[in-house]
């Protein structure tokens, strides 16, 4: 009887353990899946402040904001930078880049935050949900 118990123990720390695997990115709102996606980030260059983004909202070097090819506006996206493994979460705003290879284009306070203005590009991942 007790090899029995032990089963049944052993098999619900597993399932709890496996559970704490799926608990969703909390940094994240929406609900749904966390997806993600590696490339390249880059900034918006400081003639665009002021100026209409995609969404219709005027763009700020100062709000943490991003550009994405297809992400719905609104989204809340964290991005990671895979050197330093800083991060901030932004929300998009825009469409682009338009570089082969870039991701998301972020706005100058969410580079600063990546440490990112020295380079002006950096290998990311990012995080969002659908």
């Amino acid at each position: 009887m007790l090899p029995q118990k032990s089963s049944i123990l052993l098999l619900c720390i597993l399932a709890v353990a496996c559970h704490r695997k799926t608990v969703p990115d909390k940094t994240l709102g929406g609900t749904g899946r966390v997806h993600t996606e590696m490339g390249y980030a880059s900034y918006y260059a400081d003639k665009f402040e002021g100026k209409k983004t995609a969404s219709g909202e005027l763009f700020h070097q100062s709000n943490y904001t991003a550009a994405h090819k297809h992400l719905p506006f609104g989204t809340q996206v964290s991005v990671i930078n895979l050197t330093n493994h800083k991060s901030v979460i932004v929300r998009i705003n825009d469409r682009g880049p338009f570089v082969k290879g870039r991701i998301i284009d972020l706005s100058k306070s969410a580079a600063k935050k990546l440490d990112m203005l020295g380079s002006g590009i950096i290998k990311v991942k990012i995080k969002y949900r659908k």
